[in-house]
C-alpha cells in the first residue's frame, strides 16, 4: 500500500511546474484534506519547458494508472504508486508527474 494523494499532496512536473488538484470530493480524510480521484482536475502552473520552436509547458496531468481497490464517491483514488502524465495544451504527453508528498496516515491500493 502507498500513501494516498489528497488536495494537500505536493506534485510537480519535472520542469518546475506545480500541480494544483481541483476536486469535487467534499469528504475529508483523517489529515483534514479530501482524497483526489481520477475524475478530478490537475492543473500545472509555472512549467518552464521549451522546445526549439518555443515554449511548450505542461498544463495538466492525465492519470494512466490509479488505485484498483480504493474508491471515494464511486471513483478510484490516486496514490504515490499511481502514474500520471504531464501534458501540454495540445495534449502532447511530456513526462510523468513527480509525487513529492502524500497522506501517510491513509493508504490506497
Amino acid at each position: 500500500m502507498s500513501g494516498l494523494l489528497t488536495t494537500a499532496s505536493v506534485l510537480m512536473c519535472p520542469h518546475g511546474g506545480t500541480v494544483n488538484a481541483v476536486s469535487s470530493n467534499t469528504r475529508v480524510n483523517a489529515a483534514g484534506a479530501p482524497a483526489v480521484r481520477t475524475s478530478d482536475t490537475f492543473l500545472i502552473a509555472g512549467c518552464a519547458f521549451s522546445t526549439p520552436a518555443g515554449p511548450h509547458p505542461c498544463v495538466q496531468v492525465q492519470w494512466v494508472s490509479q488505485d484498483l481497490r480504493s474508491q471515494v464517491m464511486g471513483d478510484f483514488t490516486l496514490s504515490e504508486s499511481s502514474v500520471g502524465l504531464c501534458v501540454a495544451a495540445d495534449q502532447a504527453p511530456q513526462v510523468t508527474v513527480i509525487i513529492s508528498m502524500t497522506q501517510p496516515k491513509v493508504s490506497g491500493q
